[in-house]
C-alpha cells in the first residue's frame, strides 16, 4: 500500500477533497455571503448537519456547502418550510447520513482487511490471528482510496433509494389517513426479535467476531422482514424491531426469523414478541403501548419461540397456516396484565384457535436485559 521510504504522513493522505468532490477554497463568510444568509443562520445550518461550530477563518468549505445552505435558505424564503422545520429536516438528513457513512466505511474496511489478511496468510504460515477493533493504517488508507473512487458512482444510488423510500412512506401515510381503513389511529403489527444469550457471547468472542455476528444477524433479519413486505424500523445490537400493516405478514416474519436463526451455524437462537394496536411514528421510529407490549413479550419468550398478545392472536385465529396456544396471564413491567399466546406454524392436523387450548407456560426463562 505504501511506497518504500514513503513517510507515514503521505501514506495517510487526506482524501477530504476527493470525497467532497470540490476543493476546500471558501471561508465561512464566503459561504454565508454567497448564500445570502447571516453568519448566525449559516452556523445554525452547519450545527444541524451535526458538525461543531467553526470559529476559524480558514478555507474549510466548498462550493457544495454554499449551494446546500442556499437551497435551505431558499426553501425558507419561498415559504415552503419555516426555519425550525427546515433545520429539523436538515438534522434528519444528517443523522441518517452519519450512520450510513459509518456503516458503508466499515463494510469497505472489513472487506479490505479480509483481503489483506488472506494475502498475509498465503505469504507466511506464522501470521498470528490477532484481531483489531480499529482498522490498521494500511486498511484505513486503502478504504479511503476505494471510497474516493466509489463516491460518484454511489451518489445516484443514494438519491434513488431516498426517493423510493419517500414514495413508500407517503403511500403509507395516505393509507393511514383514510378514515375507512383505521379511523383515527395508525394500526400496526409490531415485532421484536432478540438474540438469546447475547451477553454470554459478548464475553467469549473477540470484538471483530462479535461485529461479524451482529452484521450477519442484521442482514438475515432484513432479508426476512423485507421479503414479507415488513418494515425494519431499527436494529440495536442483538435486537431488531419491525412493523407490518397486517397481522399475517408479521406472523410469517417472526416464524421465519426463528427458523432462519435456528438453522444458521453461526447465530444463536432468537425469541420474538409481537403485539397489534395503535402506534406513534416519530423521526423514523415507533413508540407507544403496543411497542412496549411487544418488547416485554420478547423478554419473557423462550428461545426459538414467538409470543403474541391477545389482539394479534384474535387477528391470526381467523387465518389458516398458524397455530395458537394460549398461555397463562402475566403482569409485564410497565405494561400490566397480558394473556399471550404461543405462535407456531399450523400442523397437518389443522389450526387450533386460541380459545381451544390454555396450556400452562413452560418454565419461565431467565430475565433478559429488557426485563430489568
Amino acid at each position: 500500500m505504501t511506497e518504500p521510504g514513503q513517510p507515514v504522513g503521505r501514506a495517510s493522505e487526506d482524501y477530504t477533497e476527493q470525497l467532497l468532490g470540490r476543493p476546500l477554497e471558501l471561508r465561512r463568510r464566503d459561504v454565508s455571503r454567497g448564500a445570502e444568509v447571516s453568519l448566525l443562520s449559516a452556523r445554525r445550518f452547519w450545527h444541524a448537519l451535526g458538525f461543531p461550530v467553526v470559529d476559524t477563518d480558514d478555507e474549510l468549505f466548498t462550493e457544495a456547502d454554499r449551494k446546500a445552505l442556499a437551497a435551505v435558505a431558499g426553501i425558507v424564503r419561498d415559504g415552503l418550510l419555516d426555519e425550525p422545520t427546515a433545520l429539523a429536516m436538515t438534522r434528519a438528513f444528517a443523522r441518517s447520513a452519519d450512520r450510513l457513512a459509518g456503516w458503508q466505511s466499515q463494510l469497505i474496511a472489513e472487506a479490505v482487511e479480509a483481503h489483506m489478511s488472506a494475502a498475509l496468510a498465503d505469504e507466511s504460515d506464522d501470521a498470528d490471528g490477532e484481531t483489531r477493533s480499529v482498522p490498521s493504517l494500511e486498511t484505513a488508507t486503502e478504504t479511503a482510496k476505494r471510497l474516493a473512487v466509489l463516491t460518484d458512482r454511489l451518489e445516484p444510488l443514494l438519491v434513488y433509494a431516498w426517493r423510493r423510500h419517500l414514495s413508500a412512506t407517503v403511500s403509507r401515510m395516505l393509507a393511514d389517513a383514510d378514515p375507512e381503513a383505521y379511523g383515527m389511529t395508525k394500526m400496526r403489527s409490531v415485532g421484536f426479535a432478540d438474540l438469546v444469550n447475547f451477553t454470554a457471547l459478548v464475553r467469549r468472542m473477540s470484538e471483530r467476531d462479535l461485529a461479524r455476528l451482529v452484521s450477519r444477524f442484521e442482514a438475515l433479519s432484513a432479508d426476512v422482514i423485507t421479503a414479507h413486505g415488513g418494515r425494519l424500523i431499527k436494529t440495536v445490537g442483538d435486537e431488531v424491531l419491525f412493523t407490518t400493516v397486517g397481522a399475517a405478514p408479521a406472523a410469517a416474519i417472526a416464524l421465519d426469523l426463528v427458523e432462519t436463526m435456528t438453522q444458521d451455524d453461526v447465530l444463536p437462537d432468537v425469541r420474538c414478541g409481537m403485539a397489534r394496536g395503535p402506534i406513534i411514528s416519530r423521526l423514523g421510529d415507533v413508540f407507544g403501548t403496543t411497542v412496549n407490549r411487544a418488547s416485554r413479550l420478547t423478554a419473557v419468550a423462550q428461545a426459538g419461540s414467538v409470543l403474541v398478545d391477545a389482539s394479534m392472536a384474535r387477528e391470526l385465529a381467523n387465518l389458516s397456516g398458524f397455530e395458537l396456544t394460549g398461555q397463562r396471564r402475566r403482569i409485564l413491567r410497565g405494561v400490566g396484565p397480558v394473556t399471550p399466546s404461543l405462535l407456531r406454524r399450523a400442523t397437518s392436523a389443522g389450526r387450533r384457535s386460541v380459545s381451544e387450548t390454555r396450556a400452562p407456560d413452560p418454565e419461565t426463562p431467565e430475565p433478559s436485559r429488557t426485563d430489568a
